[in-house]
């Protein structure tokens, strides 16, 4: 009889996490820093050519899925940037931090950052402060205009994985800590 009731709550058990399956796609903060790290391309030139110019490539972005803010990404990275002006040739390192509001586009079926902004950023080496000062709030407004066009996420067509049929009944998004929920239901 004990084994009859153990094999009954483990079916129970298992049809209500296959259930939780069938309503919900999950995309986690590793699934995101994958996506991220498979497709940032970023790379911009801010200034004028032969004056003053910089080169800004963004890498090694990591995120943090609303842990810091509620229904907000946290990406935290790197830029290297090199810099040609009249005075000579600099490179450096800047270490940002940025938040965003993710939003799904059902009919692609991907997840993107909109409204991206900096809210922390340092350089290395220091005397470069003055540069970085300059050149954040144009570096803000093109990450922004990037990832408006650019998903962090593209949700799988493959009909083996469960993403398919998120891409095709997904509600909307949810943010949790650590994750990104794509209910299928209202």
């Amino acid at each position: 009889m004990k084994k009859i009731i153990m094999a009954a709550a483990l079916a129970v058990s298992t049809l209500l996490v296959g259930c939780n399956q069938l309503t919900s796609w999950t995309v986690n903060e590793q699934e995101i820093n994958q996506a991220l790290e498979k497709r940032n391309q970023f790379a911009k030139d801010i200034g004028l050519p032969g004056i003053a110019d910089a080169h800004i490539v963004l890498k090694h972005l990591k995120s943090q899925i609303g842990r810091s803010e509620p229904n907000k990404v946290t990406l935290s990275g790197d830029a290297d940037l090199t810099m040609n002006s009249l005075f000579g040739n600099q490179n450096a390192t800047m270490q940002l931090t940025l938040k965003a509001l993710p939003a799904f586009n059902k009919e692609q079926g991907a997840i993107y950052l909109q409204e991206m902004e900096i809210v922390d950023a340092s350089i290395k080496p220091e005397k470069m402060q003055s540069v970085l000062q300059t050149i954040v709030p144009y570096l803000n407004q093109s990450l922004r205009n990037y990832f408006n066009k650019k998903p962090a996420y593209v949700l799988s067509e493959d009909s083996s994985k469960g993403e398919a049929l998120a891409k095709k009944y997904a509600k909307g998004i949810e943010v949790k800590p650590g994750q990104i929920v794509i209910p299928f239901t209202d």
